[in-house]
């Protein structure tokens, strides 16, 4: 079940990614801006997101900055390379219907970031038989390169372990 509660905290954690203005089939770049000039956090959230429950590993790491940072628990990666080796593509399979509560947000011109709670069902695999939810905090952090996209540059989760469903 450990393995799960990574892949969840991770989901959640990358689950910031907002507006797409890349050409069809591109992965998105989280580009979305407001009024103010500053970044919509919560809709980079939601591409992250949706890539993630839709099963999309390309998609969902093409949020991750190049130096971008995890850490759950124990668990720290970091650079796009490890964390997708050994995050996105090993555990995307194993959860569903991941959902963010929003608890806090903050943007200005070159960071937002996004923390509150998450939830997600843990699906049963050969190696953990037993389906779960999961549930837990997250603080994502984004920051605008220099070509004016939007990655994901740090990721922390703190889940609760993975109850049982009944």
């Amino acid at each position: 079940m450990k393995n799960y509660l990574l892949a969840l905290g991770t989901t959640v954690l990358l689950a910031s990614c907002g507006g797409n203005n890349a050409p069809a089939g591109a992965p998105a770049a989280a580009t979305t801006a407001s009024t103010s000039g500053n970044v919509s956090v919560s809709d980079l959230n939601q591409q992250f997101l949706s890539a993630w429950n839709s099963k999309d590993a390309a998609k969902a790491a093409a949020f991750l900055a190049d130096d971008a940072q995890f850490l759950q628990g124990a668990t720290r990666f970091s650079g796009k390379g490890e964390i997708t080796n050994k995050w996105i593509t090993p555990t995307i399979g194993t959860v569903a219907n991941l959902k963010t509560s929003t608890a806090s947000t903050g943007t200005d011109a070159n960071m937002a970031y996004e923390a509150g709670t998450f939830s997600v069902d843990v699906l049963a695999t050969a190696t953990e038989p037993q389906a779960g939810t999961g549930e837990g905090n997250f603080l994502l952090l984004w920051k605008k390169g220099s070509d004016g996209t939007w990655k994901l540059s740090y990721a922390q989760l703190e889940d609760l372990p993975v109850q049982a469903k009944k």
